[in-house]
């Protein structure tokens, strides 16, 4: 394991952001996509086991699996971003945490996830998937933060289908998403055989419509949906709830 007191070289623009949780750190390009709430609500509804081998799916700068490292007994993360810029902030984080024996970044497309890993090789898939459908009105659709949040390198389908082709039978996809899309997400998901188990909205405030959907789904799972009561984030402005406070690890 390399020791986290290392020195890690920063680029232009980037910094290092304390996640008070364990102590990790992650490094971010303020010019780039840096991590949201999103991505950490995933980190609090995912549910790994100890021996799990779990693969994180257009990872960003490694966000989702650092934090699962330290929420869960998973000791056995993949990493696949298609940025190579992105992959190499994970990379270096991964390094600054001390976490090469867990985490594994890898540099790939999630539309060849299938052929870049073997089939049914992953017990848990994790993703934060971009939302916005296609790329109209983008200036720049190359950019860092138009491939992030637009689906300008991958569709949906391109994310359940590849989720389902390296998940073993029984194993889970959880992801974050939009409600507005919700009910394509569904029957995606149950195209590729990911049958919803549990589903939990995510509301600003509470007397405010949803802006989030958290979603595990079991391959070959049968037929059956728990939806969980709603995570409501702030209660009043600038100040989160209690529930959110225990989620960052605050």
């Amino acid at each position: 394991m390399t020791d986290p007191n290392s020195t890690i070289d920063l680029k232009e623009n980037e910094r290092i952001d304390d996640l008070e949780r364990n102590n990790l750190k992650i490094i971010q390009d303020t010019k780039r996509f840096c991590f949201g709430m999103d991505a950490v609500l995933l980190t609090g509804f995912a549910r790994l086991k100890e021996g799990d081998k779990c693969l994180d799916m257009g990872t960003g700068t490694g966000i989702i699996p650092i934090l699962l490292s330290a929420k869960t007994n998973c000791s056995d993360f993949t990493a696949l971003e298609i940025q190579q810029d992105s992959a190499d902030m994970a990379r270096r984080s991964v390094k600054l945490n001390g976490l090469e024996d867990k985490i594994k970044v890898v540099d790939g497309d999630i539309k060849e996830a299938s052929s870049i890993f073997k089939k049914a090789s992953f017990d848990a898939v994790t993703c934060n998937p971009p939302y916005m459908i296609g790329q109209h009105g983008l200036k720049n659709p190359d950019s860092a933060l138009s491939i992030a949040r637009h689906e300008v390198m991958c569709t949906f389908e391109d994310v359940a289908a590849n989720a389902a082709a390296v998940l073993k039978s029984g194993g889970k996809f959880f992801l974050v998403h939009r409600p507005f899309r919700l009910a394509e997400i569904m029957v995606t998901l149950s195209k590729y055989r990911l049958e919803p188990k549990r589903m939990k909205l995510v509301y600003p405030f509470i007397d405010s419509e949803p802006n989030m959907v958290l979603i595990e789904a079991v391959r070959g799972g049968k037929s059956r949906l728990t939806v969980e009561k709603p995570l409501i984030v702030y209660s009043e402005p600038g100040k989160y709830t209690d529930e959110i406070y225990d989620i960052y690890g605050y």
